[in-house]
Order: C-alpha cells, then sequence, then structure tokens
C-alpha cells in the first residue's frame, strides 16, 4: 500500500479524466477503492492509504467506468472530472514587454542581467514567415512589400513565435552580453556549445555562463530566442524559476499559440547548427495533471511535477500542459521521417540553440518514462508532456 501512486490526466473540454492508481498488484488484493469528490481511498485490512486531490479538481464518483486492471501500470478508471484554472501557469515571454513600459532582460540560466531598463515605443506581433509568398494572392498589382517592412526600427521589438527582434542601436545593454563574430575561432572555443550560425551571423551570449542567447544578422537586426531569456518589468523582483519548467512553458506557449492562430500542428524542432533534434506533433492542449507524492520520490524517475513540488508534499498537485507525441531525430534517426516533414507546407519549422534543444529532447525523454507504460507510445510516437 506504502507504493501506491495516483495518476490522473484530465481533459478540460470534455470534463473526463483517466484515473490510474499504480503499483497496485494483484497480489495484493482485496482492497476496498472509495472514490469520492475530493479522495480516493484503498483500504487492505488494516491497512489505509489517502489521495487527497487539489482543491481546483472535484471528481463525479458516479461517473466511474472502465474499471480494469492493466499488468505493468496498475488499475484503470475513467470518470467525469471537474478542473479548476486557478493553477500555476507561467506567463509567455512576450506578456512581460510593454509597450513604453519599462523592462530588464536576464540570463535564464544564471540570471545575468544582459539589457536593464530598456523602453520600446512599439511592441508588435510579426506575421507568419511565410507571408511574402501570399502577397500575390493580396495585391493585384505588383507587391508593394519589401523585406526591410519587417525589420524593427529604434524602439521597436517584434515578437516572433519562439524569438523577438530588435534593433541593436536601441538596446542599452548592459555588462553581461558580450557578441562574437562567427569567424573568432578563439571565441567559439570559449563558449558552451559550438554553433555554426548561417548567413554569417554574430553570436550574443552571456558574459557570465557562455549561453547562446541570440544572433545579430548584417541587417543589423538582433534575434533573442524565448528559451534563454527572462524578462521582467524593471520594477519587478528577479523570479526563481527553474530550467526545465521555463524551457517547457516557453515551448508549450509557442506551440498553443501557432496551432491557434494557424492551425499548425506539427513542429520540427531544429538548432541554430541546421540540425535536426525532435518532430513534435501537438495532440491536446487542455490537459490537466495530477500526480501524487509517492511518484516523486528520490528513486523514481523525473516526473512532470518536479516543479514547485517535494518529495513529502500533500495534498497532490494540479498542472496545466500540453500533450504531444514526439519522435528523436538525433544520431540520423527518423531520417526519412525528417525528409518527409520538410516537405509538407503544414509542417512549421522553430528553431533554438542546440544545447536548448537536446535539453528539451532530455526532458520529453524523462516525461515518456515517467508515464505509466501503456501511455508512452501512440501508433509509432513516443508521448510526453510539456507543463506550463
Amino acid at each position: 500500500m506504502a507504493a501506491a501512486a495516483l495518476f490522473l490526466e484530465i481533459r478540460q473540454r470534455s470534463q473526463s479524466g483517466l484515473l490510474i492508481i499504480r503499483e497496485l498488484k494483484p497480489e495484493r488484493w482485496p482492497v476496498d477503492i472509495t472514490v469520492m469528490p475530493s479522495s480516493i481511498e484503498l483500504k487492505m485490512d488494516e491497512d489505509c492509504k489517502v489521495f487527497n486531490l487539489p482543491r481546483e479538481v472535484r471528481v463525479v464518483p458516479p461517473s466511474c467506468r472502465g474499471l480494469q486492471y492493466v499488468p505493468g501500470d496498475g488499475l484503470h478508471m475513467r470518470l467525469l472530472v471537474q478542473a479548476g484554472l486557478n493553477t500555476k501557469v507561467l506567463p509567455a515571454v512576450g506578456e512581460s514587454l510593454k509597450p513604453k513600459k519599462s523592462c530588464t532582460f536576464y540570463c535564464q540560466s544564471c540570471g545575468q542581467s544582459i539589457i536593464s531598463n530598456q523602453t520600446f515605443l512599439r511592441v508588435l506581433s510579426l506575421p507568419s514567415e511565410d507571408w511574402n509568398d501570399l502577397v500575390d494572392e493580396w495585391c493585384c498589382h505588383p507587391s508593394p512589400f519589401n523585406d526591410s517592412m519587417l525589420h524593427p526600427q529604434n524602439g521597436d521589438c517584434f515578437l516572433g513565435p519562439n524569438y523577438l527582434l530588435v534593433d541593436s542601436g536601441s538596446i542599452s545593454a548592459g555588462s553581461g552580453l558580450e557578441i562574437l563574430d562567427t569567424d573568432s575561432q578563439d571565441a567559439a572555443s570559449n563558449s558552451s556549445s559550438s554553433i555554426s550560425n548561417s548567413k554569417g551571423n554574430s553570436r550574443v551570449i552571456c558574459k557570465r555562463c557562455k549561453t547562446l542567447l541570440g544572433e545579430v544578422m548584417p541587417s543589423g537586426v538582433t534575434k533573442y530566442y524565448f528559451t534563454e531569456l527572462l524578462i521582467q518589468p524593471s520594477e519587478d523582483s528577479f523570479p526563481l524559476i527553474p530550467r526545465s519548467a521555463y524551457i517547457q512553458s516557453a515551448l508549450a506557449h509557442s506551440l498553443i499559440d501557432l496551432s491557434s492562430t494557424r492551425s499548425t500542428f506539427r513542429f520540427s524542432i531544429r538548432g541554430t547548427d541546421g540540425a535536426s533534434y525532435i518532430l513534435i506533433w501537438l495532440l491536446n492542449s487542455d490537459t490537466f495533471l495530477v500526480e501524487s507524492a509517492g511518484n516523486m520520490a528520490p528513486s523514481k524517475v523525473f516526473t512532470l511535477l518536479e516543479f514547485g513540488m517535494s518529495s513529502d508534499s500533500r495534498p497532490s498537485e494540479i498542472w496545466k500542459a500540453v500533450k504531444v507525441l514526439y519522435h528523436p531525430c538525433v544520431k540520423s534517426r527518423n531520417k526519412e521521417l525528417i525528409d518527409a516533414w520538410g516537405n509538407d507546407a503544414g509542417v512549421r519549422t522553430l528553431i533554438f540553440p542546440p544545447r536548448t534543444c537536446l535539453e528539451l529532447l532530455l526532458m520529453l525523454s524523462q516525461s515518456n518514462v515517467s508515464l505509466p507504460p501503456s501511455l508512452r507510445w501512440m501508433n509509432s510516437f513516443q508521448v510526453a508532456f510539456l507543463k506550463m
């Protein structure tokens, strides 16, 4: 009974949930299981264990159906679940950027202040990167547009799906920022990873930890990646956010935004070195996860709820998450699928620093192995959750 753990996956739109009581083996039966609106109780002889659900979650006991034991997983059941919205959701990076409001940029890896008290006159969202291909459909005369129209001017900040663009001359960079030319071999050897940027872009790195933050393009525009920056209003204190939680949240926000605005659900994660790292298929964006502390013991593999949870915390917490299917692409894996997706107009490419791509792949893999075995695969894809 002490080893029993709870896993609950909730779909917010349908108010349905899959409840799995893990590590409940047949040799320990008979076990009395009582499902109550705010708790799950297990009782065997004099031994009793209670899983207290988060206060945002209310289950409907009479709706329990599909009760079955799955070897290796535990006891499965489906039921109606009402899940609240008072969950810990890290805000999207761009939400901290407001016109005429002072903000400070920090390196997310080490906390170094890289741009202090920066004020933008305009903060605008960029259109799809292939917008220019549709100009002929919009205009009955030669295109009045050109690429320079999407280059930020002094005081501008343009927001992409996973990056922001600023005019290099308008940034009041602090002492924590360093610009490295691509032909600087000594600088490359001192950085945390060897990057081969396209088009001769200069690299922007954190002077303290040498993390790649972005790149300066020949046009004088600087691109910063959301996963590498923490942007806060200048008057606010600096929050401590674990990098694993930050990267997952930043990517989840990008996937949700692109799926809702551009009906894109398949994504190719590539590095600034040009290599493919992950193929991702967004499955659900209305998911809540609840997991008992028993699944987060030090002897267990990393779980999705390690952020903000201790091994003895009670009750369980609820997290908003996105459910994804993915294929690893490192070491020439899934090369045929990479080529097929690369020629598909419905697949969106997201580019990140190589180190971040590897970190993301590790997080997806750790998420996958923490799931009950029967939930780890869907068709030929591996399943994982990105918590927000």
